[in-house]
């Protein structure tokens, strides 16, 4: 039996480019997507972070931390349709909770202000999802990933945190403490989110494996931030993350302990003696 491919019905070809964003000439994607980028103070960078963001993406969310300088005039001239909104809070964690917020898209992808991430690999995050992934984390370590930005000191506790983290949780990251990464919007029903500072994103890489979520690693490449200073601090935020990698497994366990001690199932073990 033979196929035939016939000429598409006009209204079929309407709803067909409405439905898909054309990426290329060869690939279209149906899930529109939003870009959270918090920033304070990253006026300077954001001319090469917007220069590098592909044309279909869906929507910007540009969470500003109370800047001072011209962040969000510069946001609204090279972006024209950016959501702007008002952090109340402080800390990347509660900036990036505030823009996941405002998002209106199926995918979510959070891209940092300081000119470090390259927009141009957002397609293979988004590739890694519409292929089956719920959670599509960068790596710089994996194969093809690197970075520009990361002392001795720096390299040695993001290895040892993620060795923790692996031997923990059961995961297999090569990288952990990276905020380059892209997830379906109804991950966050699954993985609350209830930290303030740069710790945001191990807490994420550690819940999305306890909710039994399908995670693939993509690698990236780190730049260097291009005009400022980090507010990051090697050694305040490493402790930090470690303190939210013993909470998670102190409270693993303490799960683990009501489900050996619950009630009902104490009558059933009764039941089946």
């Amino acid at each position: 039996m033979s196929s035939v491919l016939r000429p598409a019905d006009p209204g079929e070809e309407q709803a067909r480019t409405t439905a898909y964003r054309p990426v290329s000439s060869h690939l279209a994607i149906a899930p529109p997507v939003s870009v959270v980028i918090p920033a304070m103070n990253e006026a300077e960078n954001l001319p090469y972070v917007f220069k590098t963001l592909p044309a279909w993406i869906h929507e910007v969310v540009l969470v500003d931390g109370n800047s001072t300088d011209d962040t969000v005039e510069v946001a609204r001239a090279l972006w024209p349709g950016v959501k702007v909104v008002r952090q109340r809070g402080k800390g990347k964690g509660d900036a990036l909770i505030t823009g996941f917020a405002a998002c209106t898209g199926d995918i979510i992808v959070m891209v940092d202000a300081d000119g470090s991430a390259d927009g141009g690999e957002i397609v293979s995050y988004v590739s890694a999802l519409v292929s089956g992934a719920d959670f599509a984390k960068g790596s710089r370590f994996a194969n093809g990933g690197g970075t520009d930005d990361m002392t001795f000191i720096r390299k040695l506790g993001n290895r040892a945190l993620c060795a923790v983290v692996n031997r923990k949780f059961g995961a297999r990251y090569t990288d952990l403490c990276y905020g380059y990464n892209a997830f379906w919007r109804h991950c966050l029903d699954k993985i609350e989110l209830d930290c303030t500072g740069f710790e945001v994103e191990t807490l994420m890489n550690i819940r999305v494996v306890k909710a039994g979520l399908r995670v693939q690693e993509i690698p990236s490449h780190e730049y260097l931030r291009i005009h400022g200073t980090s507010n990051l601090s090697a050694v305040r935020d490493g402790l930090r993350v470690l303190r939210v990698i013993l909470r998670e497994r102190s409270n693993r366990r303490a799960l683990r302990r009501r489900r050996h001690t619950s009630p009902m199932l104490d009558a059933v073990r009764g039941e089946a003696s």
